[in-house]
């Protein structure tokens, strides 16, 4: 057995206040913007989404750079103005969750667990910016199928974790289901893929309660086009170039 020295069990016990001080700033920060994330309610259509995700994108940043985890987006050049996507992500920690949607330019969604939205105040925000689905429920599965399409068809951009859950595996990326690709290939949509970098060290999937303050990077890669494709083969695609991406640490 690897003896662990005196610095491991320094920043082990750092990591665990540091957690706690993540947690405590995330939910003063979030009760400060709660009420003008609100206000995103008032504003009909996809002007609401873009509000709620300005403010959500302010106050991520305050966040992050409270709990020492700054963020730097590569990438939006990729983006073509007045169109909508598909993007998915790579999904190594609970950290990527309240990343992956502030920092994409424009309105957009994220598909997402419906029992969170269950949580007093929180969920109201949580649904706000939400596809929300039930996995275990057949009709649910098939209703966010449907308001995914409807999130796309007003022009705004899809936000899905293709690996399902976070990657717990040694490998860089875990299988993708189909839902994500189905549904581009449904709505004649290009697919983005984004690679986030750093959560897997800030907060590591086998240390319970643990943050490091850690660099982190967003970088949103050239559009895949669906169209001519089959299911399988711009999963397979689009997993190729996510894999090869995150393997050469960004620098392709």
């Amino acid at each position: 057995m690897k003896k662990r020295t005196a610095g491991g069990f320094l920043k082990d016990v750092f990591g665990r206040i540091w957690a706690v001080w993540g947690l405590v700033s995330f939910v003063i920060t979030f009760l400060i913007i709660f009420i003008p994330s609100m206000v995103s309610y008032l504003i009909p259509g996809p002007k609401g989404q873009d509000y709620f995700i300005a403010v959500s994108r302010c106050w991520m940043r305050i966040w992050l750079y409270m709990i020492g985890c700054p963020l730097s987006v590569k990438g939006k050049e990729n983006f073509e103005k007045g169109k909508a996507y598909v993007i998915v992500y790579n999904h190594n920690a609970l950290l990527d969750v309240p990343l992956s949607a502030p920092f994409v330019p424009g309105g957009n969604k994220t598909i997402a667990k419906a029992s969170f939205a269950k949580v007093p105040i929180f969920g109201w925000f949580y649904k706000r910016g939400s596809v929300l689905v039930d996995r275990d429920d057949n009709q649910s599965r098939r209703k966010s199928f449907e308001d995914m399409r409807k999130v796309l068809r007003d022009n705004m951009h899809m936000c899905i974790y293709p690996e399902g859950t976070r990657n717990r595996t040694s490998e860089p990326l875990k299988p993708f289901y189909d839902g994500a690709f189905r549904l581009a290939i449904d709505t004649k949509k290009d697919v983005m893929p984004c690679i986030i970098f750093g959560t897997k060290e800030a907060i590591p999937i086998d240390k319970g309660v643990y943050l490091i303050p850690t660099k982190l990077r967003m970088h949103f890669l050239p559009p895949v086009s669906s169209a001519g494709l089959k299911t399988a083969e711009l999963k397979a695609r689009v997993f190729d170039i996510m894999k090869a991406y995150y393997e050469s640490g960004g620098k392709k």
